[in-house]
């Protein structure tokens, strides 16, 4: 559950923040890394229901922020959450990399769009946006890896 509330509450406060503070979406864009994680575990544990997850942060965004920021955010995961699903639903593979493998697809993606439709696609956002990411994504995936791998042993 822990997982579902921190998903859907960054969604929002990430939106309210763009919202509010645009000046500041370097700061904002970093931030973003944590919900692709947070979106990845919600998928995990509630399979489909990740996608309830999504509208209800959608609606709580377009009711709290900008309405256009909403309508990019929206956008942009409604792509990546379909990439997100196809990968969790077609691969066999060990959580660990379809977290990565997902990511690996739709966090570019996502990245371009959202930031394209709010006019805020510039070489520092799309490099803090993608660098944060990946490196909250690799850093998950690192740790898990890690706990496979010491648990094979132990066994």
């Amino acid at each position: 559950m822990f997982f579902l509330i921190a998903y859907i509450s960054s969604v929002v406060l990430i939106n309210f923040a763009f919202s509010t503070a645009p000046h500041l979406d370097i700061i904002w864009s970093a931030w973003g890394g944590l919900v692709f994680i947070l979106r990845d575990m919600v998928q995990a544990r509630f399979g489909h229901g990740a996608l309830v997850a999504m509208l209800v942060a959608l609606v709580l965004s377009y009711v709290t922020s900008d309405p256009s920021i909403a309508l990019a955010s929206a956008t942009a995961f409604a792509v990546s959450e379909c990439i997100d699903w196809l990968v969790f639903s077609i691969t066999k593979r060990p959580l660990h990399d379809r977290l990565w493998i997902s990511s690996a697809l739709s966090i570019p993606l996502d990245t371009f769009i959202f930031f394209g439709m709010i006019d805020a696609l510039t070489p520092g956002v799309i490099l803090t946006a993608l660098g944060s990411k990946f490196a909250g994504v690799t850093a998950v995936w690192l740790i898990m890896a890690w706990r496979l791998r010491k648990q094979a042993v132990v066994s």
